[in-house]
């Protein structure tokens, strides 16, 4: 970890690779005058926008809903099987289980054609008194239980013992970026008439705690990260059950979950403050996470360690290495299709299109977790099998 100053602000760094544009960002969040203490950048950290993915921003008085993003709730699950990854024959697998998935869960824009059922949706929130959840609310229960595109991801993987793992990588579709467009606008509007010392061109607009659209913002985010579960939880209850229809014997342990893009009341350095993770999920003590790598590389499940100079937080995953325009210029496909079909896996890379999801898309998730090994420990590696993606 890396510590140094800007513009008298503390930046404790954990990412040996920063690409200029989250270096410029670095610079604009050391700029806002109501950082808590300091500034953090796990290792998988990238330009994003407003603030690095990968960031852990620790603010007083105020939320800043662009560093905490528009996929709200956006984060990892994972539930370990009986199955043991041996006895899965190539059609068992393709056409079996990977078929049933895909019946099942629609993949990138794609959408449920009828509404589900209601009790899938986050229980006990007052949707009236919110403004973009009650306008969304019919379409987000066509919504959830599905995957979406960009770097989502279902895989199937094995761990060190040959069983089989599902993981699921999906946020809160469309609502989650209704709400966060919705309020980074508000933010804006307010800060222009406020005369906000923050400037416009930073990207950061804000909410103080004793504001009204602070409350609607902080209500409808929360509501949002529960949707980003319940979604995630919906599609691991289909594909289990894509799993019985072949695999009708197969057991499932508890679902592991962890989120990392939202916004979270917590005490540090003696202080009430708001921590932004936007591409940073918390590691307390003893709290299990998901880290996953990229498709053709290994993933981990963690144990936090609960480093109170990370806000106890650690990666959300390997994190970008080229930009998805880099990727598809600079990348080969060629390469990249036989690397991953060298391992044996069956992958979603299959036109230039695709290289921005592709392993040299990304950083080394070994180096990743190298350089986190004071935020984490390792509990299980897992590796790819099968993958689907939007």
């Amino acid at each position: 970890m890396e510590v140094k100053t800007i513009n008298g602000v503390i930046v404790k760094n954990w990412a040996t690779q920063l690409d200029q544009h989250a270096q410029e960002e670095i610079e604009n969040l050391c700029r806002l005058p109501f950082i808590h203490h300091h500034l953090a950048l796990m290792p998988d950290a990238h330009g994003g926008k407003g603030m690095p993915i990968g960031g852990v921003l620790a603010t007083k008085g105020v939320v800043v809903p662009n560093a905490v993003g528009v996929d709200i709730g956006c984060g990892m699950c994972a539930v370990k099987t009986s199955v043991k990854v041996s006895d899965l024959t190539p059609d068992l697998l393709r056409k079996g289980i990977l078929r049933g998935i895909r019946k099942r869960v629609p993949l990138g824009r794609e959408h449920h054609k009828k509404a589900q059922d209601e009790n899938f949706m986050p229980q006990g929130f007052d949707i009236d008194s919110m403004t973009i959840v009650k306008r969304q609310y019919e379409s987000a229960k066509k919504q959830i239980g599905t995957l979406g595109g960009g770097n989502h991801f279902i895989e199937l993987q094995k761990d060190d013992e040959g069983n089989m793992w599902i993981m699921i990588h999906s946020g809160s579709r469309n609502l989650g970026k209704q709400v966060g467009d919705y309020y980074n606008e508000k933010a804006a509007a307010l800060n222009r008439r406020w005369y906000s010392s923050v400037a416009p061109e930073l990207n950061l607009p804000f909410l103080p705690v004793r504001t009204d659209e602070f409350k609607q913002y902080w209500a409808e985010m929360e509501y949002c990260v529960e949707f980003a579960l319940c979604n995630r939880r919906l599609m691991m209850e289909r594909i289990q059950e894509a799993i019985l229809e072949v695999l009708p014997e197969t057991t499932f342990e508890p679902m592991i979950n962890i989120a990392h893009n939202y916004a979270a009341w917590e005490e540090h350095y003696g202080e009430h403050c708001i921590v932004h993770r936007k591409g940073a999920t918390l590691a307390t003590t003893g709290t299990v996470g998901i880290i996953p790598g990229s498709q053709g590389t290994c993933s981990y499940i963690t144990e936090g360690l609960g480093n109170p100079e990370s806000f106890n937080s650690c990666s959300h995953g390997a994190g970008r290495r080229l930009s998805r325009t880099q990727a598809r210029l600079e990348l080969s496909l060629e390469e990249e299709v036989a690397r991953l079909e060298q391992m044996g896996i069956v992958h979603a890379v299959r036109y230039k299109a695709d290289l921005d999801e592709a392993t040299g898309a990304y950083k080394n998730i070994d180096e990743v977790m190298a350089a986190q090994s004071d935020l984490v420990k390792i509990r299980t590696k897992l590796l790819p099998i099968a993958v689907i993606k939007g």
